[in-house]
């Protein structure tokens, strides 16, 4: 039965890399993700940070009820 279990999580984790890295390569398609209200941008002379966060909060409550979803389904 450990196996089982052991299986579901490779599974899980596979799917979640395989979605993250479509995100990563569609994201300039996307026409919201990195540019929401609350992204910041901080631009100087040779030095740019960028810090999504709502984007990343955005991301962290669609996981959270995806998540939900999925394990409560058990």
């Amino acid at each position: 039965m450990e196996f089982q279990n052991l299986g579901k999580i490779i599974i899980f984790v596979g799917v979640f890399l395989l979605i993250f890295g479509l995100l990563l390569t569609f994201s300039n398609k996307i026409p919201f993700i990195g540019k929401l209200p609350g992204d910041f941008v901080f631009k100087r002379d040779n030095l740019s940070i960028y810090f999504p966060l709502a984007t990343s909060i955005l991301l962290s409550v669609i996981l959270t009820l995806v998540l939900n979803f999925i394990l409560r389904g058990k």
